[in-house]
């Protein structure tokens, strides 16, 4: 027992310096530190949206004609919109939308795109060769056009009822299978990249003689040693379904109103540009801030699993 403790213990100091190291290089960067810490106020503030409003006893889809175009003040931080509506409280609305829409969308982009690229790569021949020519086939159209068409597809046509297909719940879930089933094309590329060059390495091929099964292989061999590449890609993935949501919902094919977005929000102030054009400067800057820090982060993070920085440090 003494001989496993002494064993275990350098192995697990190991472990945590090579994570502490990536940490301080990470830290060290300091755009991607303060993109972090304005992502984590930015989630928490949308969090607190909820009690904010039971607190200040503002419903934030009331509307009141009387209060229309209210300056900030200290009942209204961020004025009211062309109908009394709290700027504020909605833009926390949206932000809560936008954050999950990114969020979970990224999560079943990453699950398509690592089962589709992982599995070409690992198996190969024409098994590959099919795959890889259907994501060819997905990267060649032209994104924001496919996503619009699908945002337009009237689901009362496959079964659901006027009712359902028009409540925020089935529009959310509608917006994240759109974007994630077009999104995945570059996890998938990723993943084929790692499995191809893990496939054949000494030890994924005596784990094969030994009778290990090719799952076996894929998911303790090959996808932890492709997680950094993954993980980076997926951080950065998070920004720019944040921008395709908002694009849609810009353009009415995404989340309807009185469901707060950034992009619908920014669709009813385009009219109003000129005589109040803070109702547009609100949303757009934060759907511009909150991409730049996800893609900020990401670097950050790509930077920081980076192993030529760490084999740099150690020389």
């Amino acid at each position: 027992m003494s001989t496993v403790t002494v064993e275990s213990r350098p192995a697990k100091a190991e472990k945590n310096s090579v994570w502490s190291k990536r940490w301080d290089r990470f830290r060290h960067n300091k755009l991607a530190m303060i993109s972090l810490v304005f992502l984590l106020i930015l989630a928490i503030a949308c969090a607190m949206a909820g009690p904010i409003e039971y607190f200040r006893g503002i419903d934030a889809n009331a509307t009141n004609l009387l209060r229309r175009f209210k300056p900030p003040s200290a009942q209204y931080w961020l004025g009211t919109d062309d109908i009394g509506r709290d700027v504020l409280l909605r833009l926390l609305y949206g932000g809560q939308v936008s954050i999950a829409v990114g969020l979970l969308a990224t999560l079943i982009t990453a699950v398509i795109g690592i089962a589709i690229g992982v599995t070409a790569g690992y198996v190969g021949g024409q098994f590959d060769n099919i795959l890889m020519r259907m994501t060819d086939c997905i990267i060649a159209l032209p994104l924001i056009p496919v996503l619009i068409v699908l945002g337009a597809v009237d689901l009362t046509k496959i079964g659901l009822s006027p009712d359902a297909a028009t409540s925020p719940t089935v529009i959310f879930l509608r917006i994240v299978i759109i974007i994630a089933l077009v999104d995945w094309t570059t996890i998938a590329r990723i993943g084929r990249a790692g499995a191809i060059g893990l496939r054949d390495v000494d030890y994924v091929r005596a784990a094969s003689v030994s009778g290990a099964k090719g799952r076996y292989n894929v998911f303790v061999h090959v996808l932890p040693n492709i997680a950094t590449p993954l993980i980076v890609a997926m951080t950065l993935s998070v920004g720019r379904i944040i921008l395709f949501e908002s694009t849609l919902s810009f353009l009415g094919f995404g989340i309807v109103p009185p469901t707060p977005t950034w992009g619908n929000m920014l669709t009813n102030a385009q009219q109003l540009i000129i005589s109040a054009p803070m109702l547009a400067v609100y949303p757009g800057l934060l759907i511009f801030a909150t991409v730049m820090a996800v893609n900020f982060v990401g670097d950050g993070v790509r930077s920081a699993f980076d192993p030529r920085a760490e084999s740099s440090s150690s020389h």
